[in-house]
């Protein structure tokens, strides 16, 4: 909060009691005074403030509460004057206040940026700018430091706390080689990396550039609620002037002014908007702004991406056929000979073995064909691995007779000095939280979902055959997933998922785009207006849900705020409250409508367990 908004209460509080005291102390003429150079310096502070906000083309509610000042101290309600004073400055500091909580979590995520790496150089440790750091680059991370960079562990194991980027509240432990996110906290003993990716281009720093744009796109219903401020002061100003004209007591129309001052409007949306933000942030949901907060609750329609969006986005191992040969054996020679190899296929392989716990010889004298596989020794045995034609030909062997594979699976053959041993089939399996999200997805008010690939007719509908979608389009370029966003629209606002460069335009063309996870291509993390920090479909819906509990939440307190300051001004017009009275009630409406707005803070989601928010 700002020096002058303390500056300001501090001075109001200052001046009430002074008067106050010298009120009992007999002395009205030297309160009335105290009470008069309470008020000015709020009154210069907000006349200033109106005059840049006119200059900006704004016009706002601060205009009711310069006129109730004004209006009290020339009709020598000094004490009304003076308590306004205190409600203005009071609200500005609480609202102050009230922001910075609710911002509490975003912040979180910009103070943990590193600043400095430790780099391996020769045989000792150098202490490097993040910008000096290359892909490449060996780099120590200590106890309890933040990873720099993106990039992959180099020693036997390391224990990450990713609740600031993901939500996950326990920390994960991961083994050599595996993906290392930048903005993880090592919650174990140090470990060295390998940098793959600059530190500006890492996931972290995306991260904080978008942190840093998201307060900034004002919400539709922000403008609204400016433009709804004119219309309640055209209200305020006629209740004080058919008060003061019919009953030519101005006092009347001072209290008008008076209770009508400052006004929910102000207070409510921007307070229950910003922590409905920082509240989603707490589920690893990153929404950019205000105004993609408000689209996001009003969603009706979802369309999907298939790959790395329904799917995992990888090939996973499905099915092993042996002849002659144990599973395990199997997967051990064909991922040792694939450790050579930088294929999908291969690295699918290599991490099934490596998660059951094998060990994997390393492979010599290894020769790949690219796009049709490997061949090499392995403790002595030629093995050659790829498919089921190549194999055969490195084998010097007829093609075997086997059954087509399922549609969107791949069949991968393992030979063994001279024989076929197995058949490995993989496919891009369905997430298993997808059944469940989509389920949730609709509890929450979407009407209508749509899968959108580019994939093969046969593969789409293999994988949206146990999903209950409502329509299937397959074979699209991102032009075509672009015109059924636009079509869609007539159903309602549309959210659109995906991960891809491909899906960049119906993200952007969308009501809401949603990128899935924070290292997913970068043209689609710039082009949505939400970025999932974890990667898991269902972490979707607690964004879902927090933004329409956020705006509900914004609207309960505008309309509650609005009614109580209606009734007030009713009231004082008919001569039953007076300015002072006016004043110290509106105050009381202005608490308890940020109080309100901060249970935004505190929306905790249907079906999301404790255990995943971040601690």
């Amino acid at each position: 909060m700002s020096r002058t908004s303390t500056a300001l209460i501090a001075l109001a509080i200052a001046g009430l009691a002074v008067g106050l005291g010298l009120r009992f102390a007999a002395m009205p003429s030297a309160a009335q005074i105290a009470w008069t150079l309470g008020t000015l310096p709020v009154l210069a502070a907000l006349l200033i403030e109106i005059v840049r906000a006119l200059a900006r083309g704004e016009v706002g509610l601060d205009i009711v509460a310069a006129l109730s000042m004004s209006a009290a101290l020339l009709f020598g309600e000094t004490l009304a004057a003076q308590v306004v004073a205190v409600m203005y400055a009071g609200g500005t500091f609480l609202e102050a206040y009230a922001e910075g909580r609710a911002r509490a979590d975003m912040s979180a995520l910009l103070a943990r940026v590193p600043r400095v790496a430790h780099r391996h150089s020769g045989d000792g440790l150098e202490e490097v700018a993040l910008d000096a750091l290359a892909p490449g680059d060996r780099i120590l991370v200590r106890r309890g430091e933040v990873t720099p960079v993106d990039g992959t562990l180099a020693s036997a194991t390391a224990l990450l706390d990713t609740s600031a980027l993901t939500g996950e509240s326990l920390p994960v432990r991961i083994g050599p080689g595996a993906s290392v996110m930048s903005g993880a906290a090592n919650a174990g003993e140090a470990f060295d990396m390998i940098a793959t990716h600059r530190a500006a281009e890492s996931t972290y720093a995306g991260i904080v550039r978008l942190v840093e744009a998201a307060a900034r796109a004002r919400a539709p219903m922000a403008r609204m609620a400016d433009r709804a401020s004119l219309g309640f002061l055209a209200v305020t100003l006629a209740i004080a002037g058919a008060a003061w004209g019919l009953t030519g007591d101005p006092i009347r129309a001072v209290a008008v002014l008076v209770i009508a001052t400052p006004c929910p409007l102000i207070l409510a949306v921007p307070v229950a908007l910003v922590a409905g933000l920082s509240r989603a942030a707490r589920f690893g949901v990153l929404i950019k702004g205000a105004q993609a907060l408000e689209a996001l609750s009003r969603v009706k329609v979802l369309i999907l991406d298939k790959t790395g969006t329904l799917t995992d986005g990888t090939p996973k191992l499905t099915a092993i056929l042996t002849e002659g040969i144990d599973e395990t054996e199997t997967l051990r020679l064909a991922a040792a000979l694939e450790q050579a190899s930088g294929h999908p296929v291969a690295q699918a392989l290599v991490a099934e073995a490596q998660g059951r716990g094998l060990a994997l010889p390393v492979p010599e004298a290894v020769c790949e064909a690219p796009g049709e596989g490997l061949t090499g020794r392995i403790e002595g045995h030629a093995v050659a691995i790829g498919g089921p034609g190549f194999v055969a030909a490195a084998l010097g062997q007829p093609a075997p007779d086997l059954p087509p594979a399922e549609p969107g699976a791949l069949r991968v053959t393992l030979g063994v000095d001279d024989r076929i041993v197995a058949h490995l089939t993989l496919a891009d399996r369905l997430r298993e939280d997808t059944p469940g999200f989509l389920a949730a997805a609709r509890r929450l008010g979407i009407r209508r979902i749509i899968l959108a690939t580019g994939d093969r007719p046969e593969i789409a509908a293999r994988v949206a055959a146990p999903l209950g979608l409502d329509a299937v389009e397959a074979g699209l370029v991102p032009a075509d997933k672009v015109a059924i966003v636009l079509r869609e629209r007539s159903a309602g606002p549309v959210m659109m998922v995906g991960d891809g460069v491909n899906d960049a335009p119906a993200l952007a063309a969308a009501d809401v785009g949603v990128a899935m996870g924070a290292r997913g291509a970068a043209a689609s993390a710039e082009a949505a207006q939400v970025v999932l920090l974890v990667d898991r479909l269902d972490r979707l819906l607690p964004g879902i849900e927090v933004a329409q509990r956020s705006i509900a939440i914004a609207w309960q307190s505008v309309a509650v705020g609005l009614g109580l300051s209606v009734l007030g001004m009713i009231a004082a017009a008919f001569g039953l409250i007076s300015p002072v009275e006016g004043a110290i009630a509106q105050e009381a409406i202005d608490v308890a409508v940020i109080l309100n707005a901060l249970r935004a803070l505190a929306i905790r989601p249907r079906g999301i367990a404790p255990a995943t928010e971040a601690a």
